[in-house]
């Protein structure tokens, strides 16, 4: 997307900071400091190592700039803020090979954000209070921004919440 979209984005101030709405409807909205500048990891064989190479396939993803998010849990009226620093990085939608075909792979586009805001916060239980319930709602919110069709969201999310039971979160 172009930059002149962004700058026609809404924004919202939360204890006197500007943020800019990246999704809004009745049960959360997300906000950012600034949009997520994410990057992809460029593998170069004869410069890496091979564990240097390893840590870039299994998080082939990373985020260029210094953002703050802002959740609002508008079912609980809680609002919560937290930072993601310059460097971070992830692997992307955790879409196990096999549906790839059907889903999309780990690092589509559409994915991107989501599944960053959603790694983050599956690291930092407490940035959400612990509410897993919500950490998957608001992955279902940006996925669907993204205009990920409602089957695979709703698979996406589902598969989520599931694998997060099964590791107590």
């Amino acid at each position: 997307m172009c930059i002149e979209y962004f700058e026609k984005l809404p924004k919202f101030f939360f204890k006197g900071d500007e943020y800019i709405v990246w999704q809004d409807d009745t049960t959360c909205r997300v906000g950012f400091s600034e949009i997520p500048d994410i990057g992809n990891k460029e593998i170069n064989k004869n410069v890496m190592s091979k564990d240097e190479i390893k840590r870039a396939k299994n998080k082939p993803l990373y985020v260029k700039n210094d953002v703050t998010v802002c959740l609002a849990d508008k079912c609980k009226n809680k609002t919560y803020v937290f930072p993601i620093e310059k460097g971070y990085d992830y692997d992307g939608a955790s879409i196990p090979r096999l549906f790839w075909r059907d889903i999309g792979t780990k690092t589509d586009p559409s994915f991107l954000i989501a599944s960053l805001i959603h790694d983050v916060l599956c690291e930092n239980h407490h940035y959400v209070d612990n509410d897993r319930h919500f950490s998957s709602c608001v992955f279902d919110a940006l996925l669907k921004v993204s205009k990920v069709s409602g089957f695979k969201r709703y698979l996406m999310k589902n598969s989520v919440d599931i694998y997060q039971r099964f590791c107590k979160w």
